[in-house]
């Protein structure tokens, strides 16, 4: 069960945590819900680009027995941020941009070591998708040491348009896969970069790998063929330290 920090419940307590700002992390609606009230706050929930999911009316009650009226909010743990402000900041400060993509990585404790492994290496900005990641709650930032209050975390519901961005923008984008070819330290990383890190099970989705700049890979030696995405986020983030720092 949720800590009741994490959480609010009921239709009239939603909307007023939408109207007083406060960042909601995902709405868990019962199926079937009717009524005018509900009408009003689903599109609400819709406007301000809230996650949501219809569930049993038994997951709900697994959660509270209270009186939820088939409507449970998760609270963000964070404050979000928005790519298309950063960006020109970073530019506007004559600094190249380091970037990073996570792409549905759904471990509580991957995002937060991988944040954590972000703030070390100087990483600008963490961005995720609106649905479909790791809930980022105080478990999360947690795992992250606090990093995830750190470094701006920014959450939008289109990747390829911010990866389109980022490109008109003049920042490569690189996917770090195993379908690549070349080695990820072979690859000049000077300029501005953003990198791509894919799910845990899938990795990169297709949609992504398309219209990345270039790939690379990290070579394996042994009979176990992959790395945990923490692991290797933390491979490549310092291959772009090092390089930067041989560079001044």
């Amino acid at each position: 069960m949720a800590k009741d920090t994490d959480f609010i419940y009921g239709i009239r307590p939603l909307f007023e945590a939408i109207e007083s700002g406060k960042t909601v992390d995902k709405v868990l609606f019962q199926k079937g819900l009717q009524g005018e009230l509900f009408k009003q706050l689903f599109y609400e929930v819709r406007q301000h680009k809230i996650p949501f999911q219809y569930v049993p009316l038994e997951k709900l009650n697994r959660i509270t027995r209270n009186n939820h009226q088939g409507v449970i909010a998760f609270l963000s743990a964070i404050e979000y941020c928005d790519i298309y402000n950063i960006v020109p900041s970073i530019f506007e400060e004559g600094r190249n941009p380091f970037l990073l993509i996570l792409d549905k990585i759904t471990d509580v404790r991957n995002v937060g070591a991988i944040a954590r492994s972000a703030e070390c290496a100087g990483v600008d900005a963490i961005i995720i998708p609106l649905n479909g990641g790791a809930q980022l709650n105080e478990d999360a930032v947690k795992s992250s040491a606090g990093a995830l209050h750190k470094v701006p975390i920014c959450r939008h519901s289109n990747l390829v348009e911010v990866i389109n961005f980022l490109k008109n923008s003049g920042i490569e984008v690189i996917g770090v896969t195993e379908k690549a070819n070349h080695p990820y330290f072979e690859k000049n990383c000077n300029g501005p970069i953003c990198l791509i890190m894919g799910n845990e099970y899938e990795g990169i989705a297709w949609d992504y790998l398309k219209h990345c700049d270039d790939t690379i890979t990290i070579p394996m030696v042994g009979t176990i063929r992959s790395l945990n995405v923490s692991v290797a986020t933390g491979i490549t983030l310092f291959e772009v330290v090092k390089q930067r720092s041989t560079q001044k």
